[in-house]
């Protein structure tokens, strides 16, 4: 998938050595460049932007209160030849801040902290993430295939999950909500706010206590009627 990219700046060179950096990155797609706020404003309304280029000074708008005006900005990264803005753009959560002259590395590195961010915002995105039998997720920079069978539980942390195999943890940047979303739900169920079971991975109920292979699991209160209902209604427990 590429990301949707536009270019800010009201100085010509600057637009075209940074169309040479995106046109030289297969994972890029520049749909305009825009010489003003204005111009960059309607190309946002015509476009599906993920990434913005955004020149600080630019005349009559900058950047800075451009990107300010926006409700739900793309991913930016902030571009200028004054080293003073880059607490400014933090604070706007830009991905990085590129001093001009852009050396062609350091273009990549903001670019790849950028593609980090959209997959880790964008899961779904990836190609061929389910499958019949198996998800893909992302983990140490690469998707990793894990077959449903091997799947015995989902932890919460925080902002990741954490998901457990007989030999393996894998820990990714996923909501339990859309995890639960992903897997089968005639493979697994939630049975806590941090914990989601494979039902083939289920030894025991008793309780509040699910018991795997070397593995107990609580069971929360809000999702106790509804795990002994299905075990019940799919024959699991009598």
């Amino acid at each position: 998938m590429k990301l949707n990219c536009l270019i800010v700046d009201d100085e010509p060179l600057a637009q075209d050595i940074l169309e040479s950096y995106v046109l030289g990155d297969s994972e890029l797609q520049l749909l305009r460049k825009c010489s003003n706020a204005l111009e960059a404003r309607e190309a946002l309304r015509n476009n599906d932007v993920d990434l913005i280029f955004l020149d600080i000074q630019m005349p009559e708008i900058s950047g800075i209160d451009f990107l300010k005006s926006l409700e739900n900005p793309p991913m930016v990264i902030l571009t200028t030849a004054y080293p003073n803005y880059a607490l400014d753009g933090f604070n706007l959560d830009a991905v990085d801040y590129l001093l001009k002259p852009i050396p062609d590395d350091r273009f990549k590195k903001a670019v790849q902290k950028a593609k980090d961010l959209h997959s880790m915002r964008n899961p779904s995105g990836q190609v061929s993430e389910e499958g019949e039998d198996h998800i893909f997720v992302k983990a140490d920079q690469k998707l990793v295939k894990l077959r449903y069978d091997d799947i015995y539980y989902v932890e919460a942390l925080a902002d990741y999950v954490k998901i457990h195999t007989l030999d393996k943890r894998i820990i990714t940047l996923q909501t339990m909500k859309k995890m639960e979303e992903r897997l089968p739900s005639d493979r697994f169920i939630r049975v806590h706010r941090s914990f989601i079971v494979g039902i083939g991975k289920i030894k025991s109920v008793s309780g509040n206590k699910i018991e795997l292979p070397q593995q107990q699991i609580p069971i929360g209160k809000n999702y106790k009627t509804g795990l002994y209902d299905y075990l019940y209604s799919n024959n699991i427990l009598n």
